[in-house]
């Protein structure tokens, strides 16, 4: 089946896009691209920050540099910044008040979530106050995603169950607090003042992930039935949420035309084609770029470079089967081993004649 060859460039020309969230299973590659797709970013743009919000923070490992919850340089850039941000929120993150931090860490038994949420929006909050042209997110794998598209509605389930227990215990909550030496820090009015201001945040941002024209989700998966499904799972959660999603990476493909020997790679492209005909007929309105699979793996700055070409360009295998460059390959191979073959028999001769 002729299938037309996409790529990403699509979002390298999309110039009012802020937000690139990148996200799929695990172990499909997000991260690789992520990383490859802030790089091309940072060549168009003034300013690039890539977040990792995957608690296995891969960002390290693929740009082999330590990162932190700070925006730091990625090495041999000038625009290019990375932080690797832990969504299981420490309560000092969100205040050094003691009293707040215990109100905190009931809510967040209350309402399950709402940790990571609080945490999500002092993240944007910072984010919001640094002056970067477009964001990259690599998300963790779906479900934690599908989560954190869900905040905005957790922080209100947060305020409603504060709300009943101010409601019940009327000023309860103010008198104990005196007791116990908190001062007007832990009134009700502080601890809702700070959620409320949080859910400010997170809902303006909220808009803005709703906008296609500032918001955009790059869904990337592998050529297997698991990984297809998880894929309609997250398309059609996006859909329900209203983010823009319209690019899909299929990774670690074994293209058709490579010169393959090997019985057991020919059973996995046949394997890989059916599914790959599968995305091509579920999203006919998508830009699917498929991404070859490759003998190593892509860490380090120039090890992505090098790959970066295939995001913008379809891949092409290097030797197509049945052509003259591939049966010369061949011929080269088939004298190297013929060589190798006489090597060892004339080293098996001399050792019986010493023999």
């Amino acid at each position: 089946m002729e299938t037309p060859e996409g790529t990403l460039q699509n979002i390298l020309e999309q110039e009012s896009l802020k937000w690139v969230f990148v996200g799929g299973k695990g172990g499909v590659g997000k991260t690789t691209c992520s990383s490859i797709l802030s790089m091309l970013l940072a060549s168009v743009r003034p300013s690039v920050l890539i977040i990792s919000t995957d608690p296995a923070h891969n960002l390290s490992d693929a740009f082999q540099q330590r990162f932190t919850k700070i925006p730091s340089l990625v090495n041999g850039f000038t625009n290019l910044f990375a932080m690797e941000v832990d969504p299981k929120v420490e309560n000092d993150d969100i205040t050094n008040d003691e009293g707040l931090d215990s109100i905190v860490s009931e809510l967040s038994n209350a309402i399950p979530g709402v940790d990571e949420a609080m945490s999500f929006a002092e993240m944007l909050k910072l984010v919001q106050t640094m002056d970067y042209s477009v964001i990259v997110f690599d998300t963790a794998p779906t479900g934690h995603t599908l989560r954190l598209l869900q905040f905005p509605a957790a922080l209100e389930k947060g305020l409603a169950k504060f709300m009943s227990l101010k409601n019940r215990f009327g000023g309860l909550l103010s008198q104990a607090s005196r007791l116990l030496g908190f001062g007007d820090d832990f009134s009700e009015d502080a601890v809702l003042g700070r959620l409320e201001g949080m859910r400010d945040v997170i809902q303006q941002v909220n808009k803005q992930f709703k906008d296609p024209d500032l918001t955009t989700f790059v869904c990337v998966c592998i050529p297997e039935f698991l990984s297809l499904y998880e894929t309609e799972r997250l398309v059609q959660e996006l859909a329900k949420f209203e983010i823009d999603s319209h690019n899909i990476i299929i990774n670690q493909v074994l293209f058709e035309d490579e010169a393959v020997e090997s019985k057991l790679l020919k059973a996995r492209m046949k394997m890989q084609q059916k599914y790959i005909d599968q995305f091509y007929m579920l999203y006919d309105d998508f830009n699917i770029t498929k991404l070859p699979l490759l003998p190593e793996e892509v860490t380090g700055v120039e090890a992505l470079r090098r790959f970066s070409k295939h995001f913008t360009t379809p891949y092409k295998p290097a030797l197509t089967k049945g052509s003259v460059e591939e049966l010369q390959q061949r011929v080269a191979e088939l004298r190297l081993q013929l060589n190798a073959a006489e090597n060892e028999l004339d080293k098996l001769k001399r050792g019986k004649h010493r023999a």
